[in-house]
């Protein structure tokens, strides 16, 4: 199954202490504005800075990776539904929201199989654009376009998730939610009428105004 993970609190705490012992960091920038030097603070503020700045980026890893996660597992089966947590070394940015995304495993036949296709390329990478994407909507960094349209309220709310239950069915949940088939398998990366008890939608922005 497929997995994302983002850093542990173990490893966030490790990397902090790295970077607070390591000389070369001093001038380096945090804050992803590059607005924040340490080269100018006392150990102790630059040790609160970098905290901080960790701490708000392990926040934002688990939120796009629980995105990303959720729309993946429209298109193949997961390994954990949750973000998964480990000190790898590409997740250990300061300043930069960071995730690892495993889209299967090639030790199986099946999974193997179906990732040298590229169709299932594909539908992976709509899934994780997707993720990503419905990231930024809700979370856009000061001053970018997004946000503009955003506090000028010409954007859509982000879609919402729904739940598949036992006994539901895609055209079941379609009613449900005043929109059409289609545009619910569009959303969704979804070639036909198939869900699974457990798999997670998007619902359109367009039918939250029903609800």
């Amino acid at each position: 199954g497929a997995s994302v993970y983002a850093l542990s609190e173990r490893g966030a705490t490790s990397e902090t202490a790295r970077w607070l012992a390591d000389a070369e960091n001093q001038s380096d920038l945090i804050g992803g504005a590059g607005n924040v030097s340490l080269d100018d603070k006392d150990k102790m503020l630059a040790g609160v800075l970098l905290d901080l700045s960790m701490t708000a980026s392990l926040s934002s890893s688990l939120n796009v990776g629980q995105k990303v996660l959720s729309n993946m597992g429209s298109i193949t089966s997961l390994h954990k539904r949750r973000v998964e947590q480990a000190g790898f070394m590409v997740l250990k940015s300061p300043d930069i929201p960071s995730i690892l995304v495993e889209t299967g495993f090639i030790s199986n036949p099946n999974e193997a199989r179906k990732l040298h296709t590229a169709s299932h390329q594909q539908a992976l990478a709509r899934s994780i654009q997707t993720g990503i994407r419905q990231f930024f909507r809700e979370n856009p960094p000061p001053g970018t376009y997004i946000a503009w349209l955003r506090d000028e309220g010409k954007i859509a709310p982000a879609p919402r998730e729904h739940v598949v239950a036992r006994g539901e069915s895609l055209a079941l949940i379609a009613q449900r939610y005043q929109i059409s088939l289609a545009l619910l398998r569009s959303t969704n990366n979804l070639n036909g009428d198939v869900i699974k008890v457990g798999q997670t939608l998007q619902i359109p922005a367009t039918a939250l105004a029903a609800q």
